[in-house]
């Protein structure tokens, strides 16, 4: 795959498990499986906020935004 890639956790549930947390088979959130690069909040997070995560994203590898993070609605 080429490069950028970005890791982007989408929902409450992949930032740490959600309402599935502590499950017998729920791992926990993706970062302690991969690095993330954005995490956008919510349960389902709103589509505006996932645009302006990804726009946010894509400003910061375009040197027009600081360190990515998590998205605040």
């Amino acid at each position: 795959t080429p490069n950028p890639k970005w890791v982007v956790a989408l929902g409450d549930c992949a930032k740490d498990g959600g309402c599935f947390a502590g499950g017998y088979a729920v791992v926990g959130g993706v970062s302690d499986v991969v690095p993330v690069d954005l995490h956008i909040p919510g349960c389902p997070p709103p589509p505006i906020d996932i645009l302006k995560g990804l726009i946010a994203l894509l400003d910061g590898a375009n040197g027009k935004a600081g360190k990515t993070g998590a998205v605040q609605g």
